[in-house]
């Protein structure tokens, strides 16, 4: 099967989760895109859900798909998000953000009661940060924000390029209006400590490392579809 193949049979299974009634999550990028589809012709078939985006992107294509929708102010808790991922480590801790709305995206599933990520085989991986952190951070101050988050790596052993997201002409900007900061460490020893060291700085708004969110994890490859819960 080919990559998009994957990321169909990994929301076909995810879809299997989602009850009659829900207040759902939705997440953003190429694997939630597939689960969105699919969830739109249940919708179309008389399920009943109420879906809470995150991101303008997939708030568009639920629009479409005739999938009803609350913002998280109206609906403030969440029984579940369906979402995809960058990176998933054994503990299930991601490095999600390559779709841009890493912010929005950790704000609904912290808001809801589970999470269920989406991805294929290729997504699994021994330990995070071969896939660059999204480091979500404000325009004013970028040059010092940037240094303070060279600094702070640097005080846990982690170094590489911190590279401003671009998007055409210019950089790339969220929903939220921030810009992003890729940052190619390497292998992360300790996620949690550089969690907390980035929170620490005053210009970076949130950032990739999903850590003690998600509660399982569906993953298919060539050899089937399987179901990961985290191991401690």
């Amino acid at each position: 099967m080919d990559a998009r193949q994957l990321k169909v049979k990994a929301a076909e299974t995810a879809l299997g989760y989602v009850e009659d009634g829900m207040r759902l999550g939705i997440g953003t990028g190429s694997t939630a895109r597939e689960f969105i589809s699919l969830l739109g012709e249940k919708v179309a078939e008389g399920f009943n859900v109420v879906g809470v985006p995150t991101s303008e992107a997939t708030a568009r294509q639920c629009l479409e798909l005739g999938i009803p929708l609350k913002s998280l102010d109206e609906a403030p808790e969440l029984d579940l998000t369906i979402d995809g991922a960058d990176e998933i480590d054994p503990a299930l801790n991601l490095i999600k953000g390559g779709g841009g709305a890493l912010l929005r995206e950790k704000i609904v599933a912290s808001a809801s009661k589970a999470m269920i990520v989406i991805a294929d085989e290729s997504k699994v991986v021994d330990g995070l940060g071969a896939f660059p952190l999204p480091i979500e951070v404000m325009p004013f101050g970028l040059g010092a924000t940037r240094l303070a988050v060279e600094r702070a790596s640097s005080r846990l052993n982690l170094s590489g390029s911190l590279d401003l997201r671009r998007s055409g002409d210019g950089p790339f900007t969220t929903d939220g209006g921030h810009y992003i900061l890729d940052a190619s460490f390497g292998r992360i020893p300790d996620a949690e400590a550089l969690s907390s060291a980035l929170n620490s700085i005053a210009g970076v708004v949130e950032h990739g490392l999903f850590i003690n969110i998600a509660t399982l994890a569906i993953v298919a490859s060539d050899g089937g579809v399987r179901t990961l819960k985290p191991i401690e």
